[in-house]
């Protein structure tokens, strides 16, 4: 009785809340999901959640340079005597926002009178950097381009009741920053953290955009080769084994070439490589449909090839499309990555978990792993998540588990 009244029960949700159903039983898989959607959050906000939100979190100091995860590091904020306009919501999560300010490490400061001292940061034990002095009128105002002897007068001509102590305070509050990277930095003196929140954009719209291709392509040749069979059937074949005869890796190298270097070609190239596998799953799944019954009926009824293969072939044959392209988003990120590592993928300055490993593989032997590593997880994470998925929505989607989930 509790069996029948259970398989009742079941009956009343659909196909597609069972399968959601036995996929939340696989805790492994439904933690990896998890971990994909944090990742997709993650390159969505991009700029606006990273530590250097300048374009493509480029802001380079060699003097900390390769620094380990944790380390801290004190900067003195210069006013650039330049007009730079507010970055909206929008174009800074996409695009990032230029600095408003320089930023020089320093090692040390202290104030005199109206100047400030302060010693750069080398990065050597004892720390042996040239001392330099500033007018604090300069930094808080650059604008007003003050000589050393009427500084003072001038600047308090200008505002009212602004006294040197009052500026050496708002120096030391406002333009003296305090910042900890987490994951530390490369050997540009980059911070690594920003440098993986926004390479993971490139991994992830890289698979997206080249499975939406793949999907383009492979579902409409595997259409019409599994629908319609006779000469058209062997003429895609024949185009299909061509392609899968060529290595894959190779000839998105080939593709890369012909399009050129850079982000959008990248798409491109790695999705024009991975339809094949689409197209042969969905010609076989369509050769088996279409002798149905129900595909019979639709044919008597007057339909439209379009119509058939649109609404009543092609959702059945969803689930394999569904597991098949989970694997390729993992392949189209590993492909990116050996594209990238190569110098044939998305180009400098725009950062790359690929591009990050081929520029710090030598560090593996001087001691700081780290600089290749993080990249080399975070892509190891990233497939690892997607194969587990899909193997999760295999089973999901099989109806062969139906009878073990009953259990």
């Amino acid at each position: 009785m509790q069996f029948l009244r259970r398989q009742k029960s079941l009956s009343s949700y659909s196909l597609s809340e069972i399968a959601w159903i036995r996929f939340k039983k696989n805790k492994l898989a439904l933690i990896s999901f998890l971990f994909i959607c944090f990742l997709f959050i993650i390159s969505i906000l991009g700029y606006l959640i990273t530590p250097d939100s300048t374009p493509f979190s480029n802001d380079q100091h060699i003097e900390i340079a390769t620094k380990k995860p944790g380390f801290t590091q004190n900067f003195l904020l210069i006013p650039k005597n330049e007009t730079i306009e507010s970055s909206n919501f929008f174009v800074k999560m996409i695009w990032g926002e230029k600095t408003k300010h320089y930023s020089i490490p320093i090692y040390k400061y202290y104030f005199k009178n109206n100047k400030i001292f302060y010693e750069e940061y080398t990065g050597t034990i004892p720390n042996d950097g040239e001392i330099i002095s500033l007018n604090i009128y300069e930094i808080v105002n650059p604008n007003l381009n003050l000589n050393k002897d009427s500084c003072k007068k001038k600047y308090v001509d200008k505002i009212e009741d602004y006294t040197i102590l009052n500026i050496q305070k708002e120096i030391s509050q406002k333009y003296i920053s305090k910042k900890t990277f987490w994951l530390g930095t490369d050997c540009f003196g980059r911070d690594m953290l920003s440098q993986i929140i926004i390479g993971s954009r490139v991994s992830l719209y890289v698979g997206f955009i080249s499975v939406i291709i793949s999907l383009l392509i492979g579902v409409l040749l595997g259409a019409l080769a599994g629908y319609h069979r006779g000469w058209i059937d062997n003429l895609i074949m024949w185009f299909i084994n061509v392609i899968w005869s060529i290595p894959t890796l190779l000839l998105v190298i080939a593709i890369s070439f012909a399009l050129g270097k850079g982000f959008w070609q990248v798409f491109i190239a790695v999705g024009l490589t991975m339809w094949v596998d689409v197209a042969r799953v969905v010609r076989g799944e369509i050769i088996s449909i279409r002798e149905k019954e129900y595909i019979e009926a639709t044919k008597a009824l007057g339909f439209n090839n379009f119509r058939i293969i649109i609404k009543h072939i092609l959702p059945n044959v969803m689930g394999s499309i569904i597991v098949i392209s989970t694997s390729n988003f993992a392949s189209a990120i590993l492909i990116e990555a050996g594209l990238s590592f190569l110098g044939i993928g998305v180009q400098p300055p725009m950062p790359s978990w690929g591009s990050m490993i081929k520029e710090h593989y030598n560090y593996i032997i001087l001691d700081m792993p780290y600089l290749a590593i993080i990249p080399g997880i975070a892509i190891m994470l990233t497939v690892l998540a997607f194969m587990i998925i899909g193997n999760a929505l295999r089973d999901s989607l099989d109806s062969k588990t139906f009878n073990a989930m009953l259990k």
